[in-house]
C-alpha cells in the first residue's frame, strides 16, 4: 500500500481568508512612517493604491500616460484591469497628485514610462511579489499583523470606508470595477460594532 508522506503546512500560524482593509487610523499611521522616511515613492504608491481601489497587477502596470496628461497630474484616471479586460475609472485626490508629482521628479522617473519602474534598469516595473513585500512594510511598520493584511488591503480599504458610510453595495461594485454584484458582496467589511452606526446612517424614505 502507498501512504503518500505529510507535507508540511505552509500557512500554519498564519492568519487566512479575506484581507483586512486598513482603518482610516492605520492609513494615517503608514503615511506618517513614510513622511518620516522621506520615501517619494512608497508615498505615492501607497496613496495611490488607497485612491485607485486597483488590484495589485492592474496598479504596478500603471503607466505614466495613466496618470499625467499636458503636464498635469489628472484628476481621473481610468485603466484597463487584467482580470476582466474592462476599463474601471478612479478619482486622484489632491494629496495623492501632489505626492504623484514630487515623485515623478526623482532621477528614476526622467525617462520611465511606467509609474512604478524597478529599481534596476533589466526591470521595467515592480513584480507583484515585490508590491506585497512592500504592503507587509508598511502594515509592520505600524505593528500590525502582517500576515492579516495584503495587497487586496490596499484594495479594500477605500470602499470598506465608503460602504461603512452609505451602505450603498452598487457604488462598491463600480468602484471596484466588478460586472457581477455576486463578486462585491465580499468586500466591505462591516465590524459587529460598526452595524448600528451603518443602519442609523441611512435613511429610510417613505
Amino acid at each position: 500500500m502507498f501512504i503518500r508522506a505529510l507535507r508540511p503546512v505552509l500557512n500554519r500560524g498564519c492568519v487566512v481568508g479575506q484581507k483586512r482593509p486598513l482603518k482610516p487610523k492605520h492609513v494615517c499611521a503608514i503615511r506618517v512612517c513614510l513622511e518620516l522616511a522621506d520615501s517619494h515613492h512608497d508615498l505615492a504608491l501607497f496613496n495611490m493604491a488607497i485612491d485607485s481601489k486597483l488590484r495589485g497587477c492592474d496598479l504596478i502596470k500603471m503607466k505614466v500616460a495613466d496618470v499625467m496628461s499636458s503636464g498635469q497630474i489628472k484628476e481621473r484616471s481610468s485603466v484597463l484591469q487584467c482580470k476582466t479586460q474592462k476599463p474601471v475609472r478612479f478619482e486622484i485626490s489632491e494629496g495623492t497628485r501632489a505626492l504623484v508629482e514630487k515623485w515623478m521628479q526623482e532621477e528614476l522617473m526622467v525617462v520611465s514610462e511606467s509609474l512604478w519602474p524597478g529599481r534596476f534598469h533589466e526591470r521595467p516595473l515592480i513584480s507583484t511579489r515585490q508590491y506585497a513585500r512592500i504592503v507587509r512594510d508598511w502594515v509592520k511598520s505600524i505593528g500590525l499583523e502582517a500576515s492579516a493584511y495584503g495587497t487586496h488591503s490596499m484594495r479594500r480599504t477605500k470602499v470598506a470606508h465608503i460602504f461603512k458610510k452609505t451602505g450603498t453595495l452598487r457604488a462598491v461594485q463600480l468602484l471596484l470595477g466588478h460586472t457581477k454584484k455576486d463578486s462585491t458582496v465580499r468586500y466591505p467589511r462591516v465590524e459587529f460594532e460598526d452595524a448600528p452606526s451603518i443602519a442609523e446612517a441611512i435613511d429610510t424614505k417613505r
